[in-house]
């Protein structure tokens, strides 16, 4: 998975005076499950479209297997698109709807096409659908027919614009673990488009996290998750408690910071770096899930008082004020501190669960 399949170099992307895509470039390893992942409006369908040939880059280049492919026509690509709505002809059946690309290319003889036709059909575990129309499958089901008729096409990539978008929560969680593991029985690239956290993390081998069309972050769900680049990714990723915090001095890849009467050392991110200075205002990011409640004080914890305690099945929301700056913590189960609400607790949290960012705008929508 190390050789490099597409390469997106420079692409910029106008929708008249709206700069779509702004100089992006990454490479896509051959084989790989990548997840283009950001809010809605930040370019990652358009950028999907653009590799697709379904769009054209305004600069740039889009490279597939070395060879330019930014002036090949969507039909002369070999990739496929998987779209949100599956794009099923509904009056043909699945086995018609499978072999319309062969037959219309004439890529394959009658035997050949019986035989792939069987292949994807096993390999998606829609044996014995042939006859079956478009209106009598469930969601799950035209979402594994949509990918089996790509499939048989054998595309370098398959490019996925949120297919699971349309589905319950409980069929998505399903289908994403069934996506995950299809990708791999079929050695094929995915380049997967959504907007859902869960869904990238539980999926991907790596996650290009987008931005007002840029690439803000490109790594794996465990470096995204615990190395954030900057404050939009640490606010995007996961559900962390934010704060302003002010540095009192910098140890190596620790800083001693000050927030309210509370004096702790904490942790920089690998991948934003540690460039900070007495007297600096940063961010402190906080992975809600863990963060730890004690009943008595030890070194480097926050003291505060307990607000709220919110009940919600397997998990307990505990609300914390701690000088003013509001956190949230999150249990599966109660821990040794019973505290109760007006409670004066401390708390603490994972090696991994907390990162100093720089003091940046923050994303819409957010405060601190």
């Amino acid at each position: 998975m190390d050789r490099n399949l597409l390469e997106i170099d420079g692409v910029t992307k106008y929708y008249g005076d709206n700069h779509v895509l702004k100089n992006v470039s990454f490479d896509i390893r051959d084989g790989e499950f990548l997840t283009l992942l950001g809010p809605s409006g930040c370019g990652k369908t358009t950028l999907l479209r653009c590799i697709a040939g379904l769009e054209k880059i305004d600069s740039g280049d889009i490279l597939l297997k070395n060879e330019s492919i930014k002036a090949l026509p969507a039909n002369k690509r070999n990739v496929n698109t998987v779209f949100q709505n599956y794009a099923l002809f509904p009056h043909l059946n699945v086995r018609d709807n499978i072999a319309y690309g062969p037959r219309v290319k004439k890529s394959m003889s009658r035997s050949e096409l019986e035989a792939k036709i069987g292949e994807v059909l096993e390999l998606v575990k829609m044996k014995g659908y042939e006859s079956r129309m478009p209106q009598e499958l469930s969601g799950g089901e035209k979402q594994r027919i949509a990918i089996a008729r790509a499939l048989i096409n054998k595309p370098d990539t398959l490019l996925l614009d949120e297919p699971l978008g349309a589905l319950d929560l409980k069929l998505r969680k399903y289908m994403q673990k069934e996506l995950a593991h299809l990708q791999r029985e079929a050695k094929t690239t995915f380049v997967y488009v959504t907007h859902d956290q869960e869904e990238a993390l539980n999926m991907s081998d790596r996650i290009a996290v987008m931005d007002k069309g840029t690439i803000l972050q490109i790594g794996s769900p465990s470096e995204i998750y615990n190395e954030p680049a900057d404050l939009f990714v640490a606010s995007f990723i996961g559900d962390r408690n934010i704060s302003q915090v002010t540095v009192v001095e910098k140890n190596d890849d620790h800083v001693t910071i000050r927030l309210g009467s509370n004096v702790i050392n904490v942790r920089c991110s690998n991948k934003a770096g540690c460039d900070f200075k007495s007297g600096d205002k940063a961010y402190l990011a906080v992975h809600m899930d863990k963060m730890r409640i004690a009943c008595e004080q030890a070194l480097d914890t926050l003291k505060g008082k307990v607000g709220s305690i919110h009940y919600a099945g397997s998990q307990i929301r505990i609300e914390i004020d701690v000088d003013g700056s509001d956190f949230t913590v999150i249990e599966y189960q109660k821990n040794e501190c019973l505290c109760g609400e007006g409670d004066t607790v401390w708390l603490s949290w994972e090696e991994k669960g907390g990162v100093l960012l720089p003091l940046l705008p923050l994303p819409g929508g957010l405060s601190v």
